[in-house]
């Protein structure tokens, strides 16, 4: 999983350098799809159908501009403008083994409020890994999430959730990003392998999903910033197995 996340981390990276005024996300999307094979991994989103899902999903790269949270669909008719704020989103299927990683970049010079959503994001990523160790256990991630994005006054959407990633794109457990006071208290051991990907928004964390069934978005219209990782526990702590990239 460490080689196919480094590839991951690798691809992604290369995706960012891309993602400029004027790209088409269809160009993002097949740039993502040549890559990762390139170097002997498959996209593991393409044509990827969740239970209970009637189509699949038919593209290698998540594009989510402004308002969309997470699923944005990379198509031709998609250009990208000065002021958006861009979520990629990217996973890979390597020697038998998944990873998953996302990154939001914004394209032009962001206000103030814009670039705080952004770094607050990352943040809370950075702080949700620290705390990935034996001993502790998962509500520990967002326990520490809510505790601090809590402080800038933004949303943390609460029907999307990180997982569980190895022998499948999604698997348990659920990964909540706020404090759960129903979730089990399931504690880390080594081997474990899961994503970490905090979902935060300018204003409500409410969400509603488009009419082509994927893109899903804030009720609220307002702005959303997404970063993830996938991690896995080590016997004294944990190991980044898609490397940050910014």
């Amino acid at each position: 999983m460490a080689e196919g996340g480094q590839i991951l981390s690798d691809t992604l990276k290369q995706v960012v350098e891309r993602t400029i005024v004027g790209a088409q996300t269809a160009e993002l999307d097949e740039f993502s799809t040549r890559e990762l094979r390139r170097r002997g991994a498959e996209p593991s989103f393409l044509n990827y159908q969740p239970a209970g899902e009637k189509t699949a999903f038919p593209c290698s790269l998540c594009v989510s501009i402004n308002r969309e949270i997470v699923h944005g669909l990379a198509v031709p008719s998609r250009q990208l403008q000065e002021g958006d704020m861009v979520s990629l989103d990217i996973g890979a299927k390597y020697k038998g083994l998944y990873t998953d990683m996302a990154v939001t970049v914004f394209l032009g010079k962001p206000a103030k409020e814009v670039k705080k959503l952004i770094s607050v994001t990352k943040q809370a990523l950075r702080r949700a890994v620290k705390v990935v160790k034996p001993g502790n256990n998962f509500s520990e991630i967002g326990r520490v999430i809510e505790l601090y994005v809590s402080k800038y006054k933004f949303g943390i959407v609460r029907d999307l959730v990180g997982h569980g990633v190895g022998y499948g794109v999604h698997e348990a457990p659920r990964v909540p990003n706020y404090e759960d006071p129903s979730m089990a208290q399931v504690p880390f051991e080594p081997g474990m392998c899961f994503a970490i990907e905090p979902m935060i928004t300018m204003g409500d964390y409410k969400i509603k999903t488009l009419e082509d069934g994927w893109t899903i978005v804030t009720a609220d219209n307002s702005l959303s910033a997404h970063a993830e990782v996938t991690v896995a526990v080590t016997e004294r702590g944990h190991q980044i197995l898609t490397p940050y990239i910014d």
